[in-house]
């Protein structure tokens, strides 16, 4: 005759069976493929991260991790489509930049989301200085050459940017007003159609990501005059920051991140942040990237939240002060 379990056992195998349902619950993230959404054009600088990113995070996921290149309005678009329309399951990712969440909400009347309310982080991924680019075929080959082309026809040197807003837009308001010189500013739709007029000779210079210039740098192509950061970059020790070039205060440092609609359950955002920083930390993904000009970051969810506080508080100081409209 079988014995009656006692109280005790009954409860053990309670308590197993609910550890046992809830680690089932979350080792079935993820069943499918996951998507990541880049808000930029496909070919730009935000690509050459993303890609490999999405590799890496999908084999420690055991899932494809496909990219969505969804590219207008400054990154609004695509940022929208994920903190609005897709689904609070950890599914769908969005590769935040400083522009789509600390920027475009000081210069967009409507952006189609809010970036505190509407979006989940998950960890920052890496961040790279913006420089002073000029065609090869320009007589310019330091800064100051730049400044007093400026003064001697103000309003009528022209940079590129990437578009309205954008950080290199803006990198080149923070410029002219260290400088005390006025530019005529071209916005393009992205960085790469930009780029193209630099090297093709249409435009004479731009501001851009480091890591989308340095090899045409190398090549003799383009001549990069300067970096938008308080210390010198590693792959280029030669190229003097704005400060030690003349002009103290340009500062331009974009920084990147991934991030899911607010909502997504818990366990599947400590699931994403744990893959994701396996990734960002190891050493086979970051020399690589380090190697173009990136600085590869890591962190907590939280870590990243502080950050876009402080970075929404200084880009509202920044973009006020230099009374930035869009048209």
């Amino acid at each position: 005759m079988r014995s009656k379990p006692t109280k005790r056992q009954f409860v053990l195998a309670i308590a197993g069976s609910a550890l046992t349902i809830a680690a089932t619950a979350q080792g079935a993230f993820p069943d499918k493929p996951l998507t990541l959404v880049v808000p930029y054009p496909a070919g730009g600088v935000a690509d050459t991260i993303a890609r490999p990113l999405a590799q890496a995070l999908g084999e420690r996921l055991g899932q494809p991790v496909v990219i969505d290149n969804r590219a207008g309005a400054n990154g609004n678009i695509g940022s929208a489509w994920v903190a609005r329309q897709q689904p609070a399951d950890g599914y769908t990712l969005l590769l935040g930049s400083t522009s789509t969440l600390a920027v475009n909400p000081y210069l967009y009347k409507s952006m189609g989301y809010d970036p505190v309310k509407d979006l989940q982080p998950l960890s920052l991924t890496h961040q790279m200085p913006n420089v002073l680019v000029v065609g090869a075929k320009t007589p310019y080959r330091k800064l100051s050459e730049v400044v007093d082309a400026a003064r001697g026809k103000p309003g009528e040197l022209v940079f590129g940017s990437a578009g309205n807003g954008n950080t290199m837009h803006l990198a080149g308001v923070v410029f002219q007003e260290k400088a005390g010189v006025k530019m005529l500013h071209v916005p393009y739709k992205g960085g790469p159609p930009a780029f193209n007029d630099v090297l093709g000779g249409q435009i004479p210079m731009m501001f851009h990501n480091l890591p989308a210039v340095v090899s045409f740098s190398e090549a003799g192509k383009v001549r990069i005059l300067a970096v938008a950061d308080t210390k010198r970059s590693p792959v280029l020790p030669e190229v003097p920051t704005f400060a030690e070039a003349g002009v103290p205060g340009v500062v331009s440092v974009v920084w990147n991140g991934l991030l899911v609609r607010r909502g997504t359950p818990a366990p599947v955002v400590e699931r994403l942040n744990r893959e994701l920083r396996a990734v960002l930390e190891s050493p086979a993904f970051r020399k690589p990237l380090e190697a173009q000009g990136y600085e590869v970051l890591s962190s907590s969810p939280a870590e990243f939240e502080a950050r876009l506080t402080r970075e929404l508080a200084a880009m509202q100081t920044n973009i006020k002060n230099a009374d930035i409209h869009l048209d």
